[in-house]
């Protein structure tokens, strides 16, 4: 007996799908290699922007006849677009098949649905309106190779206007910092070479808990832990990236030195109308202070561009910004509405022609600054994790960045960082040389 999850959506969404399939593994399922093959199929949804849902329902509907191809099929739907009540209950109308449908605030009971839909061959339609107690000790099946995502929150209490998180997701609540470490051990111990610690706000971990403890902390806690791993984390927000932070990034060997810092707008009053609550000079102070304290640092942002009012000017400081930051790389997204947050019904919503050009010019701009970049770490040594590509080896940084091996040592060890020195760039490919 076989499962498949498609999953939507952000590295939290990832992660969630592992939950699942580690409760599958535990009823005796193995992964399907397609979808095809599969005796249980988990749509693991999302609804961050409308284009994601449009798809979701597509693809449901594409396995229609396979579901009456196999009387014996288990289809699940759960997460984002399904803690919607309005989208769920469009599920349960337009694809009458499904045997569960659950949200986000219930997906830790997933278990217990799934052994009833076995047991009693009964339907699941249960969405909770209020976010559940965080639940320990989950069963994980991990996917992502020598990488293991650890939840350090969950929920969001930032509000931002365009998003539709806090909605599906809940208010912020966090962990307590001995069931993270204890996990983290775990992992460790596992032979895990990468944790990346992960929450919708990471930087405001430790609110709401009777422990005093804040995210630097935490992150000095786990760098405390014996092993050769290095720690990562995301989503940071810039409001709450502090000096703290900063500080233990460039003094914690274990530390990764790749930050993912979303700055979304270079225009103050975007900023504004999407409640970000920093400004452009704040957002240009954290990043100075970053590379003063951390010189080598591999910095990356995401931006939205087409939100609604946004002007020429407003965009021109979008990219002027980007020209000023010299990201290694970025995701730029064109905005997209999403039914109940503030940004659906501001006026001067842009047209998509327009926020097609924008989105174009402003990835081109760091098509550029990435191949100067690239040209910049020739000389370099980093830390890498080899890998094997076709019937090649290749190395893969901290930032993920792909190096090509100009030389073979026996008895490569995937499990090992190798000091891997750059040497040239060409046709858009880094070469380099592992060190003996």
């Amino acid at each position: 007996m076989k499962y498949f999850i498609q999953t939507y959506g952000c590295q939290m969404n990832v992660h969630e799908s592992e939950k699942v399939a580690g409760v599958l593994e535990d009823f005796g399922y193995t992964q399907a290699n397609a979808i095809e093959e599969a005796d249980v199929i988990v749509f693991n949804t999302c609804c961050i922007r409308e284009g994601a849902e449009t798809k979701i329902f597509s693809n449901i509907g594409n396995i229609k006849p396979l579901r009456k191809k196999k009387k014996h099929l288990i289809v699940a739907v759960l997460g984002c677009m399904t803690q919607q009540k309005k989208s769920a209950q469009n599920l349960k109308e337009k694809f009458p098949w499904i045997d569960i449908i659950i949200g986000t605030f219930n997906a830790d009971l997933f278990e217990d649905y799934f052994r009833k839909v076995l047991d009693k061959k009964a339907k699941v339609f249960d969405l909770f309106d209020k976010e559940q107690d965080i639940v320990e000790n989950t069963k994980f099946f991990r996917t992502s190779g020598s990488n293991a995502w650890v939840n350090i929150t969950y929920g969001c209490n930032n509000f931002c206007t365009y998003c539709i998180v806090p909605y599906v997701r809940g208010r912020e609540r966090s962990r307590k910092s001995e069931n993270i470490i204890k996990e983290c051990k775990d992992l460790i111990s596992q032979g895990y070479k990468s944790i990346t610690l992960l929450g919708q706000n990471v930087n405001s971990y430790g609110k709401g808990l009777e422990e005093k403890i804040t995210f630097p902390e935490l992150c000095k806690k786990i760098c405390d832990l014996d092993g050769d791993f290095k720690l990562k984390f995301m989503t940071s927000h810039p409001k709450d990236f502090s000096d703290e932070l900063i500080d233990v990034i460039a003094n914690e060997d274990k530390m990764s030195k790749v930050v993912h810092l979303p700055c979304q707008s270079g225009s103050n009053d975007i900023l504004h109308k999407m409640n970000r609550r920093y400004t452009r000079e704040y957002y240009l102070d954290r990043v100075e202070k970053l590379r003063e304290k951390v010189p080598n640092v591999i910095l990356t942002s995401d931006f939205i561009v087409g939100f609604p009012s946004e002007t020429e000017e407003d965009f021109a400081l979008t990219c002027d910004l980007v020209k000023k930051v010299r990201y290694n790389s970025i995701f730029a997204f064109i905005y997209s509405k999403r039914k109940g947050t503030v940004a659906e019904t501001m006026p001067e919503q842009i047209d998509i022609e327009t926020k097609r050009k924008r989105v174009n010019i402003l990835l081109d701009i760091q098509h550029a600054i990435t191949k100067e970049k690239d040209k910049e770490l020739i000389g370099q040594t980093l830390d890498c994790l080899i890998k094997k590509e076709s019937n090649n080896y290749v190395a893969i940084s901290e930032s993920g960045k792909t190096i090509y091996l100009n030389n073979f040592i026996d008895k490569i060890d995937f499990n090992k960082y190798y000091k891997v020195k750059v040497q040239e760039v060409r046709e858009n490919k880094v070469y380099g040389t592992i060190e003996r």
